[in-house]
């Protein structure tokens, strides 16, 4: 829920709004004159933000925006713990995941490069 900067074209009053990002408004009501005539200070808003501009929930596209937001959360340990569980497969892949008796498997070849 940020706050939101805005600045009054009738009454030239600035204001700060905080709301929900779905209750967003473009042109709120001056709180001085009541007029709409209103527009956002986003050089306000953005200088006074601690980090880089982030996005919200609304505004996450792809899951790699999600996992990017996820991560900036994270401290190392956590993003070490997460690596580790997710590549130790790697590390002994016959150990983990064993084949029936009588069973092999197959060598992978080399990679072919597709004609474009």
């Amino acid at each position: 829920m940020p706050n939101y900067t805005y600045i009054c074209n009738s009454c030239n009053t600035e204001f700060e709004l905080f709301f929900y990002i779905k209750d967003y408004d473009p042109n709120p009501k001056c709180i001085k004159c009541k007029s709409k005539k209103t527009n956002r200070q986003y050089c306000i808003d953005v200088a006074t933000q601690s980090a880089s501009v982030k996005k919200s929930d609304s505004e996450l596209k792809t899951i790699g925006d999600l996992a990017n937001r996820n991560a900036e959360r994270m401290s190392a340990d956590e993003k070490q713990a997460l690596y580790i569980k997710h590549n130790s497969y790697k590390d002994n892949k016959e150990e983990s995941n064993p084949l029936p008796n009588g069973m092999t498997r197959i060598k992978k070849g080399p990679k072919t490069k597709w004609p474009t």
